[in-house]
C-alpha cells in the first residue's frame, strides 16, 4: 500500500510518521501524480512544528508543497494531460490535506505543469518553488526590467538563488544581500552581481556605491523584520520594495506614509493559483531552463524513510541556503 508522511501533533522532526494509505482516485478535474520526489521547504517545517501563517489541522496532516512525478490516473473532464506525463506540481495550497510528501498525491490538472525535460528528477523536485516565487515577486510583481538593480536579501537561500538568476536571465543586476561574508564567493559564483555582507558592511551605503549612488530599484526582502527599515533607504526614490519571505519572526514596522517607494507583500499562491499566470511562469522558467540560466542548487538527498533526518538537516542549518530533496 502507498505510503504516506503524517503528524498527529505539533513539534520537531520526530513528530513524523509514515503510515500506509490507498491512493486516491482523482475526481472531476484532477490528476493523481506517482510522486518521484520532492524537495524540504521552511514552510513545511513552519507547519509542521506550529508555526505556520496559516492554520494546519490536526490530527493526521500531510506536508509538501512541491514536488515532481508522473501522471498516474486522470479524472473526468481532464484534457491536455495524459497518463506517464512527467510533471512537477506547481501549486498545493491544501497540502495539509494532499501533500506531496508521500508516495501518491491527487490535485487539479490546473496546478501541475510539464517537467521540462534537462531537468532530472532531483533538480525538478527542488525547483517550482524558489523560481516561480523570484519569478512572481520580480516580474509579475515588480515589473523588473533589463538593467534594473535589484538587491536580494537572504540572497544564499533557494529563493534568493533563483532570484539572482531569474534577474540574471533578463538582464536585470542582481545585487545579493547576507548576513555572513563568508558567503561572499559562493553568491559571487551564483551570479550576483555584487555582494553585500551586512556582518561588515552597512547595506544602505553599501547599495548606493553599488548602484552608483542612485539605490536600487528593486528591493526583494526574502526576511521582513525590523530590518526592513534599512531597506527601505537602500531603494531610489520612485523604486519598488516587495516583501517576499518572513524569515525573521520579529514584528515589522509599519512603511512610514512619507516613503517615496511603492511597496508590496508578495506569497507564491497570490499567482501560482492563477492559470493564466501559471502558463507564462512555465514558458520562461522552461526556456531559462533550455538556455542553462536556472539551475537549482541541492545541498543533499535523502530517501523517504529518512525524511526525519532531511527535516532535522534542515533545521539546524546544513544546507546552507541550498535545497533538501526526498526521493520517493
Amino acid at each position: 500500500m502507498p505510503r504516506v508522511v503524517v503528524f498527529d501533533a505539533f513539534g520537531g522532526p520526530d513528530v513524523m510518521r509514515l503510515v500506509d494509505e490507498p491512493a486516491v482516485e482523482p475526481a472531476v478535474g484532477e490528476v493523481r501524480v506517482r510522486i518521484e520526489a520532492f524537495a524540504v521547504n521552511p514552510l513545511d517545517q513552519m507547519m509542521r512544528s506550529g508555526t505556520s501563517p496559516t492554520t494546519v489541522p490536526l490530527p493526521h496532516s500531510r506536508l509538501g508543497i512541491e514536488g515532481t512525478g508522473v501522471i498516474d490516473a486522470l479524472g473526468p473532464e481532464v484534457t491536455g494531460l495524459k497518463t506517464g506525463d512527467p510533471v512537477i506540481l506547481a501549486a498545493v495550497p491544501d497540502a495539509s490535506a494532499r501533500g506531496s510528501y508521500a508516495e501518491y498525491t491527487t490535485l487539479p490538472a490546473s496546478q501541475v505543469v510539464v517537467r521540462p525535460a534537462a531537468l532530472g528528477i532531483m533538480e525538478a523536485a527542488a525547483f517550482w518553488v524558489a523560481y516561480s516565487t523570484a519569478y512572481g515577486a520580480l516580474l509579475e510583481k515588480a515589473r523588473m526590467r533589463p538593467g534594473d538593480h535589484v538587491l536580494i536579501t537572504a540572497a544564499s537561500g533557494g529563493v534568493g538563488r533563483a532570484a539572482i538568476q531569474v534577474a540574471r536571465q533578463i538582464g536585470a543586476v542582481p545585487i545579493a544581500v547576507t548576513r555572513h561574508t563568508a558567503k561572499k564567493d559562493d553568491l559571487l559564483a551564483a551570479g550576483a552581481a555584487a555582494v553585500i555582507a551586512t556582518d561588515h558592511t552597512d547595506v544602505v551605503e553599501a547599495a548606493r556605491h553599488h548602484t552608483g549612488g542612485t539605490g536600487a530599484d528593486i528591493v526583494l526582502d526574502l526576511v521582513a523584520g525590523p530590518g526592513r527599515q534599512h531597506l527601505l533607504k537602500a531603494a531610489r526614490p520612485g523604486g519598488t520594495l516587495i516583501t517576499a519571505g518572513f524569515l525573521d519572526s520579529r514584528p515589522t514596522p509599519p512603511v512610514p506614509s512619507s516613503t517615496p517607494l511603492t511597496v508590496h507583500a508578495y506569497r507564491s499562491f497570490d499567482h501560482t493559483l492563477d492559470a493564466v499566470v501559471v502558463k507564462r511562469m512555465a514558458a520562461f522558467l522552461n526556456a531559462g531552463v533550455r538556455l542553462g540560466a536556472l539551475r537549482p542548487a541541492i545541498a543533499k538527498v535523502f530517501a523517504l524513510q529518512d525524511v526525519v533526518e532531511a527535516h532535522r538537516h534542515l533545521e539546524e542549518g546544513l544546507n546552507d541556503g541550498k535545497k533538501i530533496v526526498v526521493t520517493v
